[in-house]
């Protein structure tokens, strides 16, 4: 199937290859799609997905911002992924109740534990608003002025939006790379309540070992619910007082399964691909991201797993932190592995030769989509970038110590009177229930002198002469002695900024010095990104173009979309690789958890896979428990928790992985390998039955 089109609607029937690849946007969803989703099984009429009362896309929410789920109940019961509650897990876990290691089930509505910063959003409405963004001149700015310009009008449209209805909200994004821009509402609920998760035994079965793997059985889904303002059922801040949320529609859950060949959906919020990406914006991101990335990260995670594995108190603080690293960490090696597998740098430039014959043959967009200058704009911030990735999978994000001497420079809330600067301060609140000193200190030394060895000696910040001077290159010395004495983790330390020996504390001179080479990493790169941004788009505007008659789809931006296709495996090693997994097979896993430490499962576990009856959660047709299924769907990260559709419009699994072979799928979906890992509801409806024994949901889900 030719990248990022489907057949003519003309040519459509159900002898046409199958169109597995799109993520496509629901509320101008082209016919011809939805003729050829009519071919391979969709029942249900086209305003049955957008614009009918009890539309599909008002059952399904984006959750918390970086994940998808879907409301199962009619009180407000939302299904999503166990890692995309994870970190909610995690905040409620404590050595003596660890809900991680031993799961959770809120046997009334008051046992339901309430979230601090999580929410979940339904998309109201969405329209393309291109032309008018065009009459105000959007494409007579650069690129980075561009982006303040948006602001601005989204500005003005969401006070339009909340005149008519305080609880909702505006959003615009550019679309096709920046040729279309469209405007969605959202309606957020932020009393979001944690009601049901198993143990991370099962939640996150198979760990790193088969994250992107095949074959997979893990578990992966959680609970929560939605609670509304008692008076008007609409979005309340937390409240003793709230009751469960009354939505007008949810999803069918259905136990009726699936076999090989039949149409599956996905709605979800996929987060970012690049896939009309140039060839030589792929090369950067394989050698000038993905590669630096992995590397950094393989480094800090090899001494993270190793003090969790040490301390349960401490695998309890970095579960959540570990797996977000470790997650793109192995996307990353996937990735490159993928681009030179398939000789992806290769077949696009050869594609984008085709697109310069057309534009020499058509003139469009003649002496403006430029591929010399692309390559050498390319060539010139690829450096750049590599030290840039190093540099901010160094520093940012990986440890307290570097992330309050960068904050303490910039973001922070200045306390004291506005008239005396001299009496002006910023102060860190006690956060030390969310990391470990000595897990902390190791990861930072031990970064500190990895980036040494990777970088050219321009980019290193200057603390680093005083490490050799003062320390005698001893990483892990200067990191204690900043531990110890820098005023930056002194527990409730006032900071007075203005005061003269500020910047003589150590670990203060380590945050400006690392904001000034960060700062020297981005400055060169705002002109070269912006004349980048611009050949892109051009790029995809001559594509689109050139493929006129056939429809697009837009890159992934984290707005709802609808991928669809078929339940069914691949080839694996030369191998059909199924389509599903069993109960019997993660037993078998089960019993090697003495060596596999991902494959370790409580006793219990062993129990309940080890029935001989699984009642009505068994399929029909293979008399087994089937655990997890595989479709052609089109996904990416932030698709984890997507429901997955059969051709009725009955939900019958959550989207949570790919298979090693998708990792490509953010610049380029093989539609021959990539797959779509699904967790069966009837796995899930198990585990909450005989696991959880919670007879009040499962009534409440009513599943058919």
């Amino acid at each position: 199937m030719k990248k990022s089109t489907l057949i003519l609607a003309a040519a459509l029937s159900v002898a046409t290859a199958k169109a597995d690849e799109g993520m496509w946007t629901l509320y101008n969803l082209p016919q011809a799609v939805f003729n050829q989703m009519q071919a391979e099984g969709f029942s249900m009429p086209y305003d049955a997905l957008y614009n009918g009362n009890n539309a599909i896309k008002d059952a399904v929410v984006n959750f918390s911002g970086f994940c998808s789920g879907v409301v199962v109940s009619p009180d407000g019961l939302v299904f999503t992924n166990h890692h995309c509650g994870f970190e909610a897990i995690r905040s409620h876990s404590t050595v003596e109740h660890d809900y991680m290691l031993n799961g959770f089930y809120a046997k009334t509505f008051a046992d339901e534990l309430p979230n601090k910063d999580m929410f979940v959003s339904f998309m109201v409405s969405q329209k393309d608003i291109t032309g008018y963004l065009d009459s105000l001149g959007i494409n007579k700015l650069i690129p980075s002025r561009q982006a303040v310009f948006l602001d601005s009008i989204e500005n003005v449209m969401s006070k339009d939006v909340k005149a008519k209805d305080s609880t909702l909200r505006l959003e615009i994004k550019p679309f096709y790379e920046g040729n279309r821009y469209y405007a969605t509402t959202y309606r957020d609920f932020t009393d979001l309540r944690l009601v049901f998760t198993i143990p991370k035994s099962m939640g996150k079965y198979g760990g790193e070992t088969d994250n992107w793997m095949w074959p997979r059985q893990t578990c992966d889904f959680s609970v929560f619910r939605i609670y509304a303002d008692p008076k008007t059922n609409g979005p309340a801040a937390y409240s003793e007082n709230n009751v469960p949320y009354r939505p007008a529609t949810w999803a069918p859950v259905s136990l009726q399964g699936y076999k090989e060949g039949d149409f599956s959906m996905t709605i979800g919020y996929p987060g970012s691909t690049s896939r009309y990406l140039s060839s030589y914006g792929i090369q950067e991101r394989r050698d000038a991201r993905n590669e630096p990335r992995a590397q950094v990260r393989g480094v800090k995670q090899d001494v993270m797993i190793r003090h969790m594995r040490a301390n349960e108190a401490v695998r309890i603080k970095y579960d959540s932190k570990y797996a977000q690293s470790s997650n793109y960490w192995k996307n990353s090696i996937g990735m490159n592995k993928c681009i030179d597998s398939v000789g992806l740098i290769r077949q696009k430039s050869e594609f984008e030769g085709k697109i310069r014959a057309y534009v020499d043959s058509t003139g469009y967009l003649k002496g403006k989509l430029d591929f010399n200058l692309m390559e050498r704009l390319y060539k010139k911030r690829i450096d750049i970038i590599h030290a840039r990735t190093l540099f901010t999978e160094t520093f940012y994000g990986t440890n307290e110590l570097a992330s309050r001497a960068i904050r303490v420079h910039n973001g922070m809330e200045v306390k004291g009177p506005k008239d005396k600067p001299s009496k002006q301060y910023v102060e860190f609140k006690d956060n030390s229930d969310k990391w470990d000193a000595a897990l902390d200190k190791e990861v930072y030394a031990v970064l500190l002198k990895n980036y040494r060895d990777k970088v050219d000696a321009k980019y290193l910040p200057e603390f680093y002469k005083t490490i050799d001077t003062k320390f005698g290159g001893d990483y892990s010395e200067y990191v204690n002695y900043l531990w110890n004495k820098s005023i930056l983790m002194k527990k409730g330390a006032k900071i007075y900024i203005n005061k003269k020996n500020f910047n003589k504390d150590l670990g203060v001179a380590m945050g400006l010095d690392i904001t000034t080479i960060f700062a020297e990493l981005t400055a060169p790169l705002k002109e070269i990104t912006d004349s980048i941004d611009v050949q892109e788009r051009y790029l995809c505007d001559a594509k689109i173009r050139m493929e006129q008659d056939m429809p697009h789809y837009s890159d992934a931006n984290f707005t709802m979309r609808l991928s669809y296709g078929q339940v069914g495996g691949f080839m694996l090693g030369g191998k059909p690789s199924g389509y599903y997994t069993t109960a019997e097979s993660l037993l078998a896993k089960m019993k090697t958890g003495d060596k596999v430490i991902d494959y370790f499962a409580e006793p219990v576990m062993h129990e309940l896979m080890g029935s001989k009856n699984f009642g009505k959660y068994t399929d029909k047709e293979t008399g087994k428990l089937q655990l997890c299924f595989l479709t052609n769907n089109d996904i990416t990260g932030g698709n984890s928790g997507s429901p997955m559709f059969d051709g009725k419009g009955r939900l019958i699994g959550l989207a949570f992985d790919g298979n090693w072979d998708s990792l490509s799928g953010d610049i380029f979906f093989d539609s021959k390998l990539a797959r779509c890992i699904g967790v069966d509801i009837r796995y899930m409806l198990y585990m909450m039955d005989k696991w959880g024994h919670a007879d009040r949901l499962l009534k409440e889900i009513n599943a058919k």
